[in-house]
């Protein structure tokens, strides 16, 4: 299980990076804030594996990020497991405690608006020091650009969480690759599908908007 567990982690981080490396080719929704829905694939390993997955996977991706294609150093490697973790991590501990739908969709909620608030902070103390900007003309962004696209962004990554977890935790388990869940939600329900679908729509929208 050791060997297959490593296995499974090494593939979540290349499908995390390959899905970073994608989303790069987009511009970005306003200012230099780009959506990176590499954060659905870190929960999904901290809700198989646990917290600690969650940021291993965070810290490879990002180190590989920052060797490849990353131009914002070691201050954008910071953010990135910053951003990650607090979203992945928050997720998949409460879901550890609580292995139910109630359980993933109270942790994917808490990951999101922690999250805003963490991005809040750091743009507001690090972001005028690495683009060279005064500290009033970056606070007056907060809440009209920073505020809603980390909101929408993480609104986003917790719907598309909902709508892949079950389908591609059941691939995982046919092939062997994890043991069988002890989860007492074994179908996700067709109500939080639905939700979720109209959630993630509504916020693709939004991001049209701010953008």
């Amino acid at each position: 299980m050791k060997t297959k567990k490593l296995t499974t982690l090494a593939l979540l981080c290349a499908i995390a990076y390959a899905v970073m490396y994608v989303s790069k080719l987009f511009p970005p929704v306003v200012l230099f804030l780009q959506y990176d829905p590499k954060d659905v694939i870190i929960a999904l390993g901290g809700f198989i594996y646990g917290p600690l997955s969650a940021l291993a996977i965070s810290a490879v991706v990002s180190l590989l990020e920052l060797v490849t294609v990353s131009d914002t150093g070691f201050i954008g490697l910071v953010m990135n497991i910053i951003s990650s973790c607090t979203f992945a991590c928050t997720a998949s501990i409460l879901y550890k405690y609580r292995r139910t739908l109630s359980g993933a969709v109270i942790g994917l909620v808490s990951g999101c608006f922690l999250t805003t608030v963490a991005m809040l902070l750091w743009n507001y103390f690090i972001t005028p020091i690495y683009m060279h900007l005064p500290r009033e003309t970056v606070a007056a962004l907060l809440l009209p650009a920073f505020l809603p696209f980390n909101l929408i962004k993480g609104g986003m990554n917790a719907a598309i969480m909902l709508l892949i977890y079950k389908p591609v935790v059941s691939a995982l388990r046919k092939a062997g690759l994890i043991p069988p869940s002890n989860s007492t939600d074994r179908r996700m329900s067709l109500p939080v599908t639905i939700v979720a679908v109209l959630v993630l729509l509504c916020l693709a929208g939004a991001i049209l908007i701010l953008k």
